[in-house]
């Protein structure tokens, strides 16, 4: 993984729905894409390194109808609007990822038929998506195109990819595609949408970076909601595992699923699931919106991604104030993770475990050192947590002993270990 990618902390944006584009395809070139630069600054003091955007290029409808990887969607603008983007971006220290949709195109994409993979009715489709025709990934014109794509965009000053619908396409195709962009790209990052199956093993067999944590994400939200904290240590086990070998992507909000605001049962267990996400190992996103506690409910129908991927104001001094305070809950989240970098490869264990109550225990890779300690309590009384001395890094309010955690209630502080003796051993205090 490019070394600094160690430090990534992605603010993720649907440009088509942030900018208000229209549903479908226009032959103008609206300049939308400027849009974004207004948020830039906005990015920077929330603590973000960079953007990870949704779908600019050329298609006919949502953006994932691909009919020119190599043209700017006219909704959004044209080479010198993301030429700007990524000069301003890059001028505040952030980065920009692009998401590359290789798995299938739209049905206008003009190339030679032997490019789409035939079934007994005709062209195959993805998942029954009627306008999403299938790449055939075993004709090497895919593959070169699909390479020639992604230099053409790292060439003009993007960091890396991220990869839609990976899991659909064989692992085998993008090992060689990687091989042949990474030649000319050595530092780029690439990272693949995978929902379901054996994580590291994809990520081993394509030689991707990273893969999207699906499993860690619904264990949170889902615990929260259910008051099974066990889930949780379940799921944040086999996500230790997974940091023997890469670093997944985390999240708790993206474009495909309904919002965490709207998906918790319990508005008060909100800073609950950000406090997982921001002191556990993994590369986390912060959905556009997310951080203003926007609602949205995605629904399986026509249209029914349009209030997960709401338009933005023209600046942030247009956003409604009643967002404020998760606003400024991510940004001290995020200041904690950014003093404590080694969280990105973090090991978590579950101590003082109950359905209710939970000690999530982060620690560096190499040992020793200092420990982060998020205390989730999901019960209607306090909670006393056995651990000993520490230093409060997120407070609860009102409340003077740092083991004690209200009902409903979630605090975050870090214990320091240090030889004992002559011992060789190590304690905490």
């Amino acid at each position: 993984m490019p070394s600094w990618t160690e430090h990534a902390i992605w603010w993720q944006v649907y440009p088509l729905g942030f900018t208000g584009a229209p549903a479908t395809a226009r032959p103008e070139v609206r300049h939308r894409l400027r849009h974004l630069e207004a948020w830039l600054d906005y990015v920077v003091e929330l603590g973000c390194s960079g953007l990870q955007l949704g779908p600019i290029f050329a298609a006919e409808t949502h953006g994932y109808d691909t009919v020119d990887h190599f043209r700017i969607d006219p909704r959004l603008g044209d080479d010198a609007d993301f030429d700007s983007l990524v000069a301003e971006a890059r001028r505040r220290g952030l980065r920009i990822i692009l998401d590359g949709v290789f798995n299938h195109v739209g049905r206008s994409f003009q190339a030679d038929e032997r490019w789409f993979r035939r079934g007994s009715e005709g062209y195959e489709v993805f998942e029954g998506h009627q306008g999403l025709v299938a790449l055939d990934h075993a004709e090497p014109a895919v593959r070169h195109h699909v390479a020639a794509v992604m230099n053409h965009w790292l060439d003009r000053g993007a960091a890396g990819w991220r990869l839609d619908a990976a899991y659909a396409v064989p692992a085998s195709f993008w090992r060689e595609v990687l091989g042949e962009v990474r030649a000319r790209h050595p530092e780029a990052w690439f990272g693949g949408e995978v929902i379901h199956g054996d994580y590291a093993r994809y990520v081993a067999e394509s030689g991707l970076d990273s893969v999207t944590q699906y499993e860690l994400w619904k264990a949170i939200w889902s615990s929260l909601n259910d008051r099974n904290l066990f889930e949780l240590a379940w799921a944040l086990d086999r996500h230790d595992g997974l940091l023997d070998t890469f670093v997944p992507l985390t999240f708790v909000g993206n474009h495909d699923v309904t919002r965490i605001a709207t998906r918790l049962e319990d508005p008060r267990h909100l800073g609950h699931a950000l406090a997982v996400l921001f002191t556990v190992g993994g590369l986390p996103s912060v959905y556009y919106g997310d951080e203003q506690a926007f609602r949205g409910l995605k629904e399986e129908r026509a249209g029914g991604d349009d209030a997960i991927r709401p338009a933005f104001p023209a600046e942030p001094g247009g956003l409604a104030p009643d967002g404020t305070d998760v606003y400024r809950l991510h940004q001290r989240l995020i200041g904690l993770r950014r003093r404590h970098p080694w969280l990105v490869r973090a090991h978590t264990t579950a101590e003082h475990l109950t359905n209710t109550a939970v000690a999530l225990r982060s620690r560096p890779r190499d040992g020793g050192g200092t420990e982060i300690v998020t205390l989730l309590n999901l019960g209607d009384e306090p909670h006393r947590f056995p651990i000993g001395q520490v230093d409060v890094a997120e407070p609860q309010r009102g409340v003077s002993d740092p083991a004690v955690v209200p009902a409903h209630g979630w605090s975050i502080v870090i214990q320091v270990t240090e030889e004992v003796g002559n011992s060789g051993k190590t304690g905490r205090r």
